[in-house]
């Protein structure tokens, strides 16, 4: 199947049906994919032209959450492959009458499938005593289950929370996708609601930022928005912080508004799947002033984190699981929390749809295809190296020279050779039929630049954690 480039005004009716037939094409065998794929109907496409949107309905909630939990990424990487241009995904809710059932867009782009909300356009001041519009009422300390990867990122947000303003200012919680760093932001919100009433708090992802200032500045609206974002609000939330290095104007009117907040002794607090020094675009003075502040890393848990994490949410979720039930589903869960809580509402899905009780046997039976997913793939790794440098797979298989993708690719033959032990001549297969040499070079170049680049070497490291984390080894 050969890719081909779509602008904005092909993302239609017809691109869409492509992409099933694709889709269904590559899943032949498996009659399931076939049946959760055709309900999926095309609505329309939004957003800019340089970043289209499509949305796409479903018949219901349950149909909903089995494709964003399931079959989300295989759509997102066939659209990927044909479109091979930026783009956003939106699944919605449309019943058969073809009227929205309390339509939920959730926007799905190439950043891990992070669920944003709607772009606001005119910035307005928060409305009330306190903007807590976007703080998710399950998120606040008392519910978050601490363990050896979070204990300090939990202490220094809960002595912000308690101290807001007065200590560590800015606040960075960075870690992977899925890890809890948006719990723990949420949490800050309420706590400091909870004890400092008075305060206004405001909680925003930086991607609503980045369109709400240059809204602003196209429409002669920047004395509002500086309103909103400094003279309005006592604390700022900021949340997917990794996205604030796409524009030169934005990011000076963000690092004057974090001024602002420091030079005021009100509080900042971000989130971030990246440390600054990994931000791309990202210029000096807002990476020097996310680093004068307090950086906190959060982790995958071990296994007995993960454990108490399954109790506790099985425990909410009013279900009874034996030892070797909680043990089976954190054993293969080791890629985030989310994906350990979202094995587990499969599991209580499946249970209550067959009416039978959940045992070893049918978690064992619900998670096969998931269990067998935990020993990674050469495709595998090639997707984690383009997920961390924020290149395409099909970068990576390409014939460019460029910098910014021969690292990346290098770094990804290294990781396989050494952590799946390939033959180098398959490794080269993968990457555009290149010859073994070609890949013993990409080898010795890797293990040489990490002990000269601290950058390389502290990427290196990070992907390996990754890597240890998804195959226990």
């Amino acid at each position: 199947m050969e890719p081909m480039e779509h602008n904005q005004s092909e993302l239609n009716a017809e691109f869409w049906d492509l992409i099933k037939s694709r889709i269904k094409a590559r899943n032949q065998e498996n009659k399931l994919v076939e049946s959760w794929i055709n309900p999926i109907h095309y609505v329309e496409t939004q957003g800019s032209l340089e970043v289209p949107r499509m949305v796409l309905s479903v018949p219901s909630e349950f149909h909903r959450y089995y494709v964003v939990e399931s079959l989300l990424e295989t759509i997102y990487s066939e659209i990927s492959e044909v479109h091979r241009g930026p783009f956003e995904l939106d699944v919605i809710i449309k019943t058969a009458h073809d009227k929205p059932a309390q339509i939920e867009l959730t926007a799905y782009s190439e950043q891990q499938f992070q669920t944003r909300p709607a772009p606001v356009l005119p910035p307005a001041p928060p409305s009330g005593p306190n903007s807590l519009d976007f703080l998710n009422a399950n998120y606040t300390f008392s519910t978050f289950v601490v363990g050896r990867n979070s204990e300090f990122a939990h202490a220094a947000c809960y002595n912000v929370a308690r101290n807001p303003g007065e200590g560590y200012n800015p606040l960075l919680i960075s870690g992977p996708t899925g890890m809890g760093k948006t719990h723990l932001l949420h949490a800050v919100g309420h706590e400091i609601k909870n004890n400092f009433p008075h305060l206004k708090i405001l909680y925003i992802a930086a991607e609503r930022f980045l369109n709400e200032c240059i809204y602003a500045m196209r429409h002669d609206q920047m004395n509002a928005f500086r309103h909103k974002y400094r003279d309005n609000c006592d604390i700022l939330l900021v949340d997917d912080l990794q996205f604030i290095g796409r524009g030169e104007a934005t990011q000076e009117e963000f690092f004057h508004t974090v001024n602002s907040f420091i030079e005021r002794r009100k509080q900042v607090v971000l989130a971030s799947d990246r440390m600054p020094k990994d931000i791309l675009k990202l210029d000096d003075r807002n990476r020097s002033r996310l680093e004068w502040g307090l950086v906190v890393d959060i982790q995958m848990p071990d296994f007995e984190t993960r454990v108490a994490i399954l109790r506790y949410k099985a425990e909410k979720m009013s279900m009874r699981l034996t030892e070797d039930v909680v043990e089976y589903i954190a054993r293969i869960s080791k890629r985030s929390i989310r994906e350990l809580e979202g094995n587990l509402k499969k599991v209580k899905m499946f249970s209550e749809l067959q009416g039978l009780p959940i045992d070893y046997s049918l978690a064992k039976r619900v998670l096969t295809t998931h269990e067998t997913q935990t020993t990674l793939s050469m495709e595998d790794v090639q997707k984690m190296v383009a997920d961390h440098f924020k290149v395409k797979m099909t970068d990576l298989k390409s014939s460019s020279r460029a910098k910014v993708i021969v690292v990346p690719r290098q770094i990804s033959m290294y990781l396989i050779k050494k952590h799946l032990d390939k033959p180098l001549t398959e490794i080269g297969r993968i990457f555009g039929d290149r010859d073994h040499t070609t890949v013993m070079n990409a080898i010795e170049r890797v293990q040489d630049l990490q002990a000269k680049d601290m950058e390389i070497k502290s990427d290196l490291e990070e992907l390996t954690t990754r890597i240890h984390n998804i195959t226990g080894l």
